[in-house]
């Protein structure tokens, strides 16, 4: 079994959700922070989870964000089983971006 931290970052080109971070299907990921910035206006975020097994999507965070700000819109952790997902959805493109903070847990051994 092998951690591995890593970012994820959102810059829409688009008002549809966007997906941001698929856990491997070799893993299990912890999201422990969902930091959106909001450069200027009012928009609305919204983040999904969809569970691959049921093959259906939660929001798990909604917000009306009026910027400048940056919020954390995980307030707790967001487990991910393999091949969950995660995307984000703006109610515009200019302007607002984010960044995931993820532990990704391996199942497999790091040597080989």
């Amino acid at each position: 079994m092998a951690n591995f931290y890593k970012n994820k970052f959102y810059d829409p080109s688009t008002t549809s959700p966007v997906t941001v971070y698929t856990c491997p299907s070799n893993a299990n990921a912890i999201i422990q922070n969902i930091q959106i910035t909001n450069e200027s206006g009012s928009k609305t975020v919204k983040t999904r989870v969809t569970d691959s097994s049921a093959s259906t999507s939660f929001i798990v965070a909604y917000a009306s964000i009026t910027g400048p700000t940056i919020c954390n819109v995980a307030k707790g952790p967001i487990i991910l089983e393999e091949s969950d997902s995660v995307s984000i959805e703006s109610s515009t493109t200019s302007a607002i971006t984010a960044t995931l903070a993820i532990l990704e847990i391996s199942r497999e051994d790091q040597n080989g």
